[in-house]
């Protein structure tokens, strides 16, 4: 590990770890759809881990990552237009979001005096050229800035380094809910620009009226990778902070976790002849309690049931269900089944590896 030293400002001096409060910043963790497109409109989409994108309009977007890089990076994070809306109405929007937890923000002061300044860099490729915009708000929406950049040419990657100076008042919180939003406008209506750029206003704004509208433009794309925020009082960003695989997926899973059931034995007990419950536990503690989604009992290509003490199906038609205990354990309860006996020891199983139980804590 990289040993460091802070300046008084604190400014990283040198080769550093941990400077980086952006988590999945080049983009190669996707535990949702492994590299699959997802398409929605008026919905939020995750193609990555953390960065999500939502949009408000009559049009549509597709995300995914791809294997579309600079060089230094493997993936990037790739929104398509896939259905158009060539006229914005004023509160329309799209924009891809990457919200810091509190907690990761504490050391920036802001909303005070000594409030820090830091740097916000990624590489971005457009098949639309011209200015686009991104904003810094607080969790309650009331404090935002503007910045504008500019993307020069058709589908080159290019590197953009941004000065976000630290808001020396408002609520910026510092607890395990969201402590910054850094969001990426691509194409704004007028309830959400402004003419005030470069500072903080009180008020929620997303973009200039110069902002492009990329889903005015039939199958247009939009890439983002190697994102960084960290501290810098001169606003010169360093170069991409590369964490192992290992810890990069620790700190995605704070969020939200997929946690596969195929080959894995998870013992529980009947406590009825209908009932049974299991209890897990996950790998990494989460943000908050989580928002469980448990599969159904399905049918014979993608079952997940308990089984008997003789290791067969039970019968009835069955119902699963996640109960959060803590930001850690959890366990699934399974009614609705025949043929369990009370005090037995079962196993849950599912006899498909696309059977997963995902766990949620997103900002």
């Amino acid at each position: 590990m990289a040993v460091s030293q802070i300046d008084p400002n604190g400014l990283n001096v040198g080769q550093l770890g941990s400077r980086n409060m952006v988590i999945n910043g080049d983009m190669r963790i996707d535990q949702r759809n492994s590299g699959s497109s997802v398409t929605g409109h008026s919905a939020d989409l995750f193609g990555v881990d953390r960065f999500r994108a939502f949009e408000n309009h009559s049009g549509s977007i597709s995300c995914q990552r791809v294997a579309d890089a600079p060089e230094g990076f493997e993936y990037s994070n790739k929104i398509t237009t896939t259905g158009t809306d060539t006229s914005l109405a004023a509160t329309e929007f799209t924009r891809l979001v990457a919200p810091i937890e509190g907690n990761n923000i504490s050391h920036l002061n802001l909303g005070s005096s000594n409030a820090k300044t830091c740097a916000l860099s990624f590489w971005v490729k457009s098949s639309l050229t011209g200015t686009f915009c991104i904003s810094i708000f607080n969790a309650a929406a009331n404090r935002s800035m503007v910045k504008e950049y500019t993307i020069s040419s058709a589908n080159t990657w290019e590197y953009k380094t941004i000065e976000v100076i630290g808001d020396t008042t408002g609520t910026w919180l510092t607890t395990n809910s969201a402590g910054i939003y850094i969001s990426w406008s691509l194409g704004t209506g007028t309830t959400y620009q402004t003419s005030t750029l470069n500072s903080y206003q009180a008020a929620f704004k997303m973009a200039s009226s110069s902002q492009v509208n990329l889903v005015g433009t039939a199958n247009s794309t939009w890439q983002i990778t190697g994102v960084q925020l960290e501290v810098s009082p001169t606003g010169e960003a360093t170069p991409f902070e590369h964490r192992s695989s290992g810890e990069e997926m620790a700190l995605c899973e704070r969020y939200f976790q997929k946690v596969p059931i195929y080959g894995e034995s998870i013992i529980g007990q009947a406590y009825n002849t209908t009932s049974a419950r299991f209890p897990i536990h996950l790998p990494v503690e989460m943000r908050a309690s989580p928002a469980l989604t448990v599969p159904p009992p399905g049918q014979s290509g993608n079952a997940f049931k308990p089984l008997t003490l003789s290791l067969s199906w039970p019968g009835g038609t069955g119902n699963n269900v996640g109960n959060a205990l803590s930001n850690r354990h959890f366990y699934i309860t399974c009614t609705n089944y025949s043929g369990l006996a009370a005090g037995n020891a079962s196993t849950i199983y599912a006899n498909s590896n696309n059977v997963f139980i995902t766990a949620s804590a997103e900002l």
